[in-house]
């Protein structure tokens, strides 16, 4: 049962992992690059010596956002209902 109820909030648990995730780069990638937009795949102006390091920085930071906040999560549930969702 907790396992059913705990679906919709992983499911808001993701987007709001992804919003906050995406704001977290953005400010990162503009101190580190002192550039406001990050090279994006499809950026015929720049190499992959530019793209990859910013794509694993996005996925490193949206990795760790996203076990944040749906470790935080499930110890919500847990603390309501005193079982672990997963």
């Amino acid at each position: 049962m907790v396992k059913l109820l705990y679906k919709p909030i992983s499911i808001l648990s993701v987007l709001l992992a992804g919003i906050i995730a995406n704001a977290v780069f953005s400010k990162v990638w503009k101190a580190v690059a002192h550039e406001d937009d990050a090279p994006d795949a499809s950026d015929e102006e720049r190499g992959l010596k530019e793209i990859l390091p910013a794509v694993a920085l996005k996925g490193a930071i949206a990795g760790v956002t996203r076990a944040v906040v749906q470790r935080g999560g499930a110890k919500g549930v847990r603390g309501l209902t005193g079982t672990w969702p997963a």
